[in-house]
């Protein structure tokens, strides 16, 4: 499995960005993977934004702000998607789509993402002020 994240770069505080993750699969299908978004800033540890499930009827979000994103997919064109909104300067960051073949729930893919998942090789999301 190839993941290739699109749609980051600048914008300005209050601004919103829809970030693209779209798989390449060999042998598999997109919907045998759990997807997740993830993201890091410079000198801080890699941070779990949100992830789904193979069918987008599970979500899980990682912290109480990240209301202002939203995840989905669209298993057809097997791609990955990421609605930010309001954004802020503290939302600055590298960020990342991960996938991971799992069988538990959408936390647990996550958790299990940061182990032994399949990566992009991440897009960069500036917010200036």
């Amino acid at each position: 499995l190839q993941l290739a994240e699109s749609g980051g770069g600048s914008v300005q505080a209050g601004g919103s960005l829809r970030l693209s993750c779209t798989a390449s699969t060999s042998g598999s299908s997109f919907t045998d993977y759990a997807m997740g978004w993830f993201r890091q800033a410079p000198g801080k540890e890699r941070e779990v934004i949100v992830g789904i499930n193979w069918s987008g009827s599970s979500t899980y979000y990682g912290a109480s702000d990240n209301d202002r994103f939203t995840i989905s997919r669209d298993n057809d064109k097997k791609t990955l998607l990421l609605d930010m909104a309001d954004l802020k300067h503290e939302d600055t960051a590298m960020y990342y789509c991960a996938a991971v073949t799992y069988a538990g729930s959408t936390y647990g893919a996550l958790r299990e993402m940061l182990k032994s998942g399949y990566w992009g090789q991440g897009t960069q999301v500036t917010v200036t002020a």
